[in-house]
């Protein structure tokens, strides 16, 4: 199939083009930055160098591609430093998330294609009340916190847009990444104990591995129905859990642990909110239509080939 993925040379990107590449599928994939052009076309993809904002350019660069799939993985999280500016620090992909979304939905109408997969995600927007793990049926949460309501709007916005215009509409929501390319930040941070478990450490995390991420886009290529789904490992859990683990991991000493009212003043309401709140998302819907299983069902199994493969890379 013809397939143009928005935002190719991302997290999810990396992974997902040479995969549909050696499914034997046409790709065209854009960047925003000339210099990543060439790794597109060396994992087989046509190159289109494209700024998501720019709705003529994505319009020019669609038709060009005539693409039977659109795959929207356009995010700007390089800025991301401090949660208590979580939204400014998410302004640019806010805006790809809903004039970017527009503006490729538009395209599609304009090219006739009829499937359209968009990134979202599902870490800390599923609502603070009722059990540890939500599924895609229920709600996200209906009072965010201050600091994420304009990223609250933006999910809901590719939520509620993307399976209503096109035929084959659907929206991956992912979990926490980890792995290689991703997260990188999270390991220095656990690494030089600055990640505190704060309050009780209740909040639950679904995490998926990154290259199983790109294995369930690359699955929601040719399978599943319209719809949100999921992209989470099989075993959510409270950070009290997983930040040691991942602390024991890394060969450094159990993280400290601070009550909620330092982790307030300290590092803010989002922070705390993660920390105590959050909760975990179920997997069961993707696993049953896009046929699709982790191949790290835990941060368990995951962690430790992530940090192995780090130490790896800084070795080389």
């Amino acid at each position: 199939m013809r397939v143009f993925v928005a935002g190719a040379t991302g997290a999810i990107g990396r992974y997902l083009v040479p995969d549909l590449v050696a499914a034997g599928h046409q790709v065209t994939g854009t960047t925003r930055s000339p210099a990543k052009a060439g790794q597109l076309t060396r994992a087989g993809a046509t190159a289109a160098v494209v700024d998501g904002l720019d709705r003529r350019a994505v319009l020019t660069a669609v038709k060009a591609a005539e693409p039977e799939v659109i795959v929207h993985q356009m995010t700007d999280l390089t800025r991301l430093r401090n949660f208590r500016n979580f939204d400014k620090e998410f302004a640019v992909t806010n805006e790809l998330r809903t004039k970017g979304t527009d503006y490729l939905l538009e395209a599609a109408a304009a090219t006739g294609t009829r499937r359209f997969i968009a990134q979202s995600f599902i870490g800390w927007n599923n609502a603070r009340t009722g059990g540890p793990v939500k599924s895609e049926e229920d709600p996200l949460d209906p009072h965010p916190l201050a600091a994420t309501t304009e990223s609250m709007a933006a999910i809901r916005h590719i939520q509620e847009t993307v399976p209503a215009a096109v035929p084959e509409g659907l929206v991956l929501r992912y979990g926490m990444f980890y792995g290689p390319g991703a997260s990188a930040a999270m390991l220095d941070v656990v690494a030089k104990r600055k990640m505190p478990v704060v309050g009780g450490g209740t909040g639950i995390w679904s995490f998926v591995e990154v290259t199983d991420a790109a294995a369930a886009t690359a699955a929601a290529i040719t399978r599943g129905a319209p719809g949100v789904y999921n992209i989470v490992d099989d075993d959510p859990a409270p950070v009290r859990q997983w930040l040691p683990f991942l602390s024991s991991c890394l060969g450094v000493k159990a993280p400290m642990h601070v009550p909620a009212w330092l982790g307030r003043l300290l590092a803010g309401e989002m922070v705390v909110s993660l920390m105590t709140q959050t909760r975990g998302a179920a997997n069961a819907k993707a696993r049953r239509e896009l046929g699709w299983a982790p191949s790290y069902p835990s941060w368990r199994d995951g962690f430790p080939a992530w940090v192995k493969g780090t130490a790896h890379d800084a070795a080389a």
